[in-house]
């Protein structure tokens, strides 16, 4: 290991929990202002959302199970695709192979005083029909994992460039001193869970103070946040208070904007040791509320993570990204939706329900997806066949934080494979968040390589209207 990999990895761990919240200077006593970070001028405008929490259904939920209901392709069951819908697509597993039409495998009802059109399967959704605006009409750029979820997340199929997570708290902050400004969960269930690699909630060219923290769902969140046996928080106050100077005095030679990030990491890894402990501790929570998730505390399921999300979103977290793995369903589609759905219906419903109650949800803004949606052909042999990738139209939703409920926005054509009405690319998506947020997408960029770079990059990105309330 060079000199330079060796000191990268040692700045990781709790240090780099404290990274993704901004300071507004280079000194420790920065965090005894009343905001933390934000770039001068942001928001651009009043804003309706304060706060994302964005639910990953990492691996590609099918649209055609959950809400885009397809008579025709339900009609054409088992017969052959039509050629002009998939000559020249870019199709991933399925490429050279006979493509054969699968209808959609549950039924569908209203929903709702909106008359939302939602699967049997996902009845929890199915409650908060008004309270979410249904985008049908997503497309997206990449067919694979990896790079559709970068596309996703950083707005670009390059690897590398900063994600939506860190774009946010970079413009504008955090409203915690004890927390991340930017906080990942993850959970697993399902077929095939696909790994999730960290570069996906990196900071990219941004300073690293801004890139996600993972925090683990089964132990302690943060890894060595418990002082080591033997020494006390004031012990711990004075190694972190003579570190800083050191570091201050480094930055006063080289002015290095690490440098801040490092001040910031111990600063705030400090204070984490009080706030983190608090956080995971569900005992507050009343028993109907633990219910209605669906879990009894820290157990490292999907519904644990949305309620910690809420927690978060409480207490001052600016961006909450949460990933179930185990969307990717090539095969036994009803088996593992049965399994998905079972785990991540209730809890992103309750999630709602529960913002919603406590009044959060109208600056919370919450969007549910994959990174893609599935074929409408189907794929493998036997009773219980799936489908595959597919990124020419899915469906996704969005709610609170200046969304109109009960809205369906956009289509995808008779067999769910294009979206051909209101089409909205990631990049749209990206935008509207931003606007939500107060931020105008046109404005947030950073001078890099040359280039004035952006969260929706240089091609046209649109606000989607449509979903505003």
């Amino acid at each position: 290991m060079t000199r330079r990999s060796f000191l990268g990895h040692a700045s990781l761990g709790i240090g780099a929990a404290a990274a993704s919240t901004m300071l507004a200077g280079p000194t420790a006593s920065a965090m005894d202002a009343s905001a933390v970070g934000g770039l001068p001028g942001l928001p651009h405008f009043a804003p309706k959302a304060k706060r994302v929490i964005f639910l990953c259904m990492a691996g590609g939920p099918s649209h055609l199970e959950t809400f885009d209901y397809k008579p025709e392709l339900e009609r054409m069951d088992g017969q052959p695709m039509p050629e002009s819908f998939t000559k020249g697509q870019p199709i991933a597993q399925l490429q050279g192979q006979e493509l054969k039409c699968l209808g959609p495998r549950y039924k569908f009802r209203r929903h709702g005083e909106s008359g939302q059109e939602i699967a049997d399967i996902i009845p929890r959704t199915a409650e908060i029909a008004d309270d979410i605006a249904i985008i049908r009409s997503m497309h997206t750029d990449q067919i694979n994992h990896d790079p559709a979820h970068t596309v996703m997340n950083t707005g670009t199929s390059i690897s590398g460039r900063p994600s939506m997570g860190a774009w946010v708290t970079y413009g504008l902050g955090t409203e915690s001193h004890d927390l991340p400004g930017f906080v990942v969960l993850t959970s697993v269930g399902g077929r095939n869970p696909q790994p999730i690699a960290s570069r996906q909630w990196g900071a990219g060219f941004l300073p690293s103070r801004f890139q996600g923290v993972e925090f683990y769902s089964k132990g302690d969140p943060v890894h060595y946040v418990r002082n080591p046996a033997g020494v006390s928080r004031m012990q711990q106050r004075q190694v972190v208070d003579a570190i800083s100077r050191l570091n201050e005095l480094r930055y006063q030679q080289v002015a290095n904007p690490e440098i801040e990030t490092r001040i910031a990491q111990m600063e705030l890894a400090f204070r984490m040791q009080q706030s983190i402990p608090e956080l995971m501790d569900f005992s507050d929570e009343p028993r109907h509320v633990l219910e209605s998730y669906g879990t009894e505390g820290s157990d490292g399921s999907f519904a644990a993570n949305c309620l910690l999300a809420r927690r978060l979103a409480e207490r001052g977290t600016r961006f909450i990204h949460l990933y179930h793995r185990g969307w990717d369903h090539h095969g036994d589609l009803t088996r593992y939706m049965e399994i998905c759905c079972g785990l991540c219906d209730g809890p992103s419903a309750a999630l709602v329900k529960d913002l919603k109650e406590r009044g959060m949800l109208e600056e919370t803004l919450v969007i549910w997806g994959g990174e893609f949606g599935r074929t409408p052909m189907f794929q493998g042999k036997g009773k219980d066949p799936g489908r595959d990738h597919h990124i020419r139209g899915f469906s996704m939703w969005m709610a609170g934080g200046g969304v109109k409920g009960g809205v369906t926005y956009g289509a995808t054509d008779e067999l769910g494979y294009n979206a051909v009405e209101n089409r909205v690319h990631v990049r749209d998506l990206h935008a509207t968040m931003l606007h939500l947020l107060g931020i105008d997408h046109h404005r947030l960029s950073v001078k890099f390589q040359g280039l004035d770079t952006r969260l929706t990059g240089v091609e046209e990105a649109h606000v989607v209207d449509g979903v505003l309330g």
